[in-house]
């Protein structure tokens, strides 16, 4: 289970949008006739876009399922909460997204920023779960004076998502020492054998050996030709159903490798609540 891709083993990947999350979540603030949303189920989820009709929340769906990957929860490139400033672009162009000159780093009233001019027609802000700072991507006839403007104006925005990142697990996970990553493991690892155990007849199924990480990008991985699985030890910082949840996933992978069809129609059998499961993760 982790960031950028599988090993060719199945995962549960802590993925694009925000991670492990808890249930933090943030309202999405739209301008210009978009209305209010909300972002539910997510830390940092919460958007902003200025202009007409943009659409925010620059997060992916953490928690999600998908080809080679997993288990999403983490922001795109570590980072949660979005926020963006300008109008939707129809479709996607050749080339859109991609850098066009090296990151600028500097302080908007002692908010660090990071800025990095792309290919894009909005302003987009996210701040990153791991320090609070923030990164912008802009279009590369921004000022860096706009930017800073934009910074300024979502400036309680920007405290609001720092908060709630900071209380979340995964900002409780990012400031642990290590005496607390050790009881972490010790409580997984006194919870999952039993798991596997209760699972695999159910299953039909037999794990191989079981390993315990403290990862930043992945709940579990699972190497279906040697029936080894690794779990996150981070999982004791979520309800125990979650656990569970990775658990299953990871012997699910036993008998189909990939997220496809199969994999969820057996998740379906196996745990029909799995989705609520994985939501609580996000």
């Amino acid at each position: 289970m982790g960031a950028g891709g599988s090993d060719g083993s199945g995962g549960v990947r802590r993925g694009r949008s925000s991670g492990p999350g808890g249930s933090v979540s943030g309202g999405g603030l739209r301008h210009g006739g978009a209305g209010n949303s909300a972002a539910a189920g997510r830390v940092g989820g919460s958007s902003q876009s200025c202009g007409g009709g943009a659409a925010g929340g620059g997060n992916g769906g953490a928690g999600r399922v998908g080809g080679r990957g997993g288990i999403a929860s983490r922001g795109r490139n570590g980072e949660a909460g979005s926020s963006r400033y300008g109008s939707r672009s129809g479709g996607a162009r050749r080339g859109r997204g991609a850098a066009v000159a090296p990151p600028e780093e500097f302080e908007v009233d002692s908010i660090p920023v990071t800025l990095t001019r792309k290919r894009v027609k909005n302003l987009n802000l996210r701040v990153r779960d791991a320090d609070g700072s923030v990164a912008v991507s802009a279009p590369p006839h921004a000022s860096r004076e706009v930017v800073a403007a934009f910074v300024r104006d979502r400036r309680a925005w920007i405290e609001r998502t720092r908060r709630a990142l900071a209380a979340s697990p995964r900002g409780r996970a990012a400031a642990a020492a290590p005496d607390e990553v050790r009881e972490w493991r010790a409580v997984v690892e006194a919870c999952v054998p039993a798991l596997i155990e209760a699972w695999e007849p159910i299953m039909g199924v037999k794990a191989g050996k079981v390993a315990y990480r403290n990862m930043t990008s992945r709940w579990g991985s699972c190497q279906p030709a040697t029936g080894r699985i690794c779990i996150n030890v981070r999982l004791a910082l979520y309800p125990p159903e979650c656990l569970e949840y990775v658990v299953v996933h990871e012997l699910c992978h036993l008998l189909e490798r990939g997220h496809g069809p199969r994999f969820q129609r057996l998740m379906d059998t196996f745990m029909p609540d799995w989705r609520d499961r994985r939501a609580k993760l996000r």
